[in-house]
Order: C-alpha cells, then sequence, then structure tokens
C-alpha cells in the first residue's frame, strides 16, 4: 500500500511476511465464527450443496439440473458434498467445514500470490507488510459474507494469475486467467490487460500465444458440459447477462435515496437469485450503468496498451478494471467485494494508500447493512439504509476513479513516484 525510497524487502522478509498475514487470517477466519458476525447471516451454502447432492447422485450440471454458474465452479460445491452429503433442507456440519476450510485454502493462496507479486514489484518492507496485512484482517471487515461464497476461488485464481504474470510466466498467468473465467465470469475484463502485458513483454505472436491459451482453457472446460447439454450451459450464462438492476447496486441506490427524498415510487422483484427493483427508471439505469462500465472498461484498456505496460502499470490498471467492473455494474452482491481484497492493496505508493483506506471504508460500509439489515432495505426501503448503501457505492466509485483516470497520464510522463 505504501510505497518510498527504501530497499526492496529481502526474499526472507516477504516470505516472513507471507506466512504472518496468513495466521492473521487464520485469526480472522476464527473470529467470523464467534460473537456478532453469526447473527442473522444470509448464505448461500444451501444452494451449494444441492449442486453438489446432485452430482453425488451421479446427476450432470446443466443437462439434468439447472446451474447458475460456470463449469469451473463446480469443484467447490462437489468436493465438500464428496466429504459429507447432507439433507437438500438443510447444510450438513460436514459439508460446511470442507466448504469453508476450500475457501479458507484460497484465501491463503490470494495471499501467497501478493506475496510473490510484491517480492517481483521490489516493494519495501513497509509496502510488503502492510499489503498483506490489510489483506489478511480484510474479512474481518467484510463480514460473514466471505464464509459461504465461493467468491475466494476466483479471486485467488487472479491472484495466482497476476503474480505469475508479473513473474514473466504470460502463458501460465493466461491460462489461469481462463480458469477464473470458467469459475465466476469477471476475470475477462483482464484478459485485454494480460494480452497487452505479454504483447509489450514478447511481442504479437506470444500474445495471440496466450490470447488462445485463455480461449483454450475455457473451451476445455465448457466444452463436455456445452455438448451434454448446449441449452442448459446457455441459460446458466443467458440468466446472469439478463439480471436487471439489482438492489445494491449504484443505479439502484440512486432510486432508493430518490425514492427516500423525493417519494418516487418503487417496485421490487425477486428473481435470479437477488432482490431488484423493476419498472422502466430501473431498466434505464440497468442499461446506462452497463455503458458506463464498458465505456470506463475500454478506457482503462486504451491506456495501458498505449502506456509503458511494467508490472506495476499491470497491476495498477488491473486494480482499476476490478474496481470498475463492481462499482459500475447492475449487479453489484457483497460478495464481489471479495474479489478486490487481493488485488486492490497491491497498488503502489500514495494511490495505493488511498485505495486501501477506501475499500477499507466500502468493506466496512457493507457490513453495517449486510447481513444484519438486508431485508429492511431489500424488500422495505428503509429510509436510512438507502443512504449508507449510496455512500458505500460511492466510495467504491472513488476508488475506480482513484486508480483509473491517471492511467494514460502517469504512463506516458514517468512511473509513480513514492
Amino acid at each position: 500500500m505504501v510505497a518510498n525510497s527504501q530497499s526492496p524487502a529481502s526474499e526472507r522478509s516477504v516470505t516472513a511476511a507471507a506466512f504472518a498475514a496468513i495466521a492473521l487470517f487464520v485469526a480472522a477466519w476464527t473470529l467470523l465464527h464467534v460473537g456478532f458476525y453469526k447473527h442473522k447471516q444470509v448464505i448461500d451454502t444451501p444452494v451449494y450443496q444441492r449442486y453438489g447432492n446432485a452430482v453425488a447422485d451421479g446427476k450432470v450440471p446443466y443437462r439434468d439440473f439447472s446451474v447458475e454458474y460456470p463449469p469451473g465452479a463446480l469443484p467447490m460445491f462437489v468436493l465438500p458434498a464428496l466429504a459429507e452429503r447432507g439433507s437438500d433442507q438443510q447444510v450438513s456440519t460436514g459439508f460446511r467445514r470442507s466448504f469453508e476450510t476450500l475457501m479458507w485454502m484460497c484465501g491463503a493462496a490470494a495471499l501467497a500470490s501478493m506475496a510473490v507479486v510484491l517480492r517481483m514489484l521490489r516493494r519495501s518492507n513497509p509496502n510488503v507488510w502492510g499489503a498483506l496485512c490489510f489483506a489478511a484482517v480484510a474479512p474481518l471487515l467484510l463480514g460473514s459474507v466471505i464464509l459461504s461464497r465461493f467468491d475466494l476461488w476466483p479471486a485467488a485464481i487472479c491472484a495466482v494469475s497476476l503474480a505469475a504474470l508479473v513473474s514473466n510466466r504470460l502463458r501460465l498467468g493466461h491460462a489461469l486467467l481462463g480458469l477464473g473465467i470458467t469459475a465466476k465470469l469477471f476475470p475477462v475484463v483482464f484478459v485485454p490487460l494480460g494480452v497487452a502485458y505479454a504483447w509489450k513483454r514478447a511481442g504479437q505472436r506470444e500474445a495471440l500465444t496466450c490470447l488462445a491459451l485463455v480461449a483454450g482453457v475455457v473451451a476445455a472446460v465448457f466444452l463436455p458440459f456445452v455438448v451434454l447439454s448446449p441449452g442448459g450451459v446457455w441459460h446458466s450464462l443467458s440468466v446472469q447477462l439478463s439480471r436487471p438492476l439489482q438492489i445494491e447496486s449504484l443505479g439502484a441506490s440512486l432510486l432508493l435515496v430518490g425514492h427516500d427524498v423525493f417519494g418516487f415510487g418503487l417496485a421490487g422483484e425477486t428473481s435470479h437469485g437477488s432482490q431488484n427493483l423493476a419498472g422502466t427508471a430501473a431498466g434505464v439505469l440497468a442499461v446506462a450503468s452497463t455503458l458506463l462500465q464498458v465505456g470506463v472498461l475500454a478506457w482503462i484498456w486504451s491506456s495501458f496498451a498505449r502506456g509503458r505496460g511494467d508490472g506495476e502499470a499491470l497491476v495498477r490498471s488491473t486494480a482499476a478494471a476490478l474496481c470498475a467492473f463492481v462499482a459500475l455494474g447492475k449487479v453489484l452482491s457483497p460478495q464481489f467485494l471479495i474479489w478486490l481484497i487481493p488485488i486492490v492493496p497491491l497498488v503502489r505508493g500514495r494511490r495505493g494508500l488511498w485505495a486501501s483506506g477506501l475499500l477499507a471504508a466500502a468493506l466496512v460500509g457493507t457490513q453495517m447493512w449486510f447481513p444484519f439489515r438486508y431485508f429492511r432495505l431489500a424488500l422495505d426501503f428503509e429510509a436510512g439504509l438507502s443512504w449508507v448503501l449510496l455512500a458505500r457505492d460511492v466510495v467504491l466509485v472513488a476508488i475506480t476513479v482513484l486508480l483509473a483516470f491517471t492511467l494514460r497520464r502517469r504512463a506516458a510522463i514517468r512511473p509513480e513516484s513514492p
């Protein structure tokens, strides 16, 4: 998070920081199971257990039962079900523990990958320790949602991919990006950055090879299920792409505040596994936010492509692209913030310090209403909570602006000063 004129941290110091961060992460993970963190949890593990049970019964995903996630997510559901199936009505203790163990392992892998990135970029000791320790304790700021969502799996894949890229293992990094896309679609926003980075580092031919690797891994994971049930796979993708304006998104928070202040009429609906806003205004804002999201992402990609394209620029552009995708989309579930935890603290200099501070505020702001007051906001549109939601969403936009809109200028002038 912080960069200064000190010498780069030694390999031994980075290793010590990584182990210390993992120990802090263990402590944070343990604390999430006690006190107020246990209350009023909103969990997705019953859905995961149903998927796992179905596969354990010999059923084929997408063909014999619907799955709302890409096939790369299936191991996170099937492995805990093989440990202990349980019933479809209640999550078994064995499933929950096995699932949480997998997520803990993903979190530890993400921390280790962060350490590799910081070492390869020759960061100072304060920067290394600050970034890793922040990421280790961030789950306490976000709350119990991290325990019952599989988002640490794609987040860890992205962190490992970034570590591979800055270590000049370009093909491995892109293969991992492909795997990340099969787990949850959001890593696709990193592909233009990775390909541009490979082009700058190793030329056009290598960049095209890396792009082919991304496509090849995605095809290899999806193809068996497409062959067995093309309609089922398409349904799982189309459901995600056609989602309405979700209640926690920036556009929805603006409508909720307008409802509080000006008495705008609002209509809610429950679909696509979430609570959403319906109506003309919600539909217009869903389209507008998507267009804005795509426009900002295009700006980030082009800024990186025109810049110097070194490891520091890749890290900053990756963080900017991910923040833009999260902050400006028509869907913004609390678990999306999990994706930011291993990436944003890697940004160098004062900009990284500010971004991490704002991320901490966004994590805490999310926990102020989720899960404890979620349904009071999502179903009752409770006055006051909409302002908390809007403040959180504005903070995420601020991180995006902070990271994105000076990329081209700084890339053209000089490396970021401490």
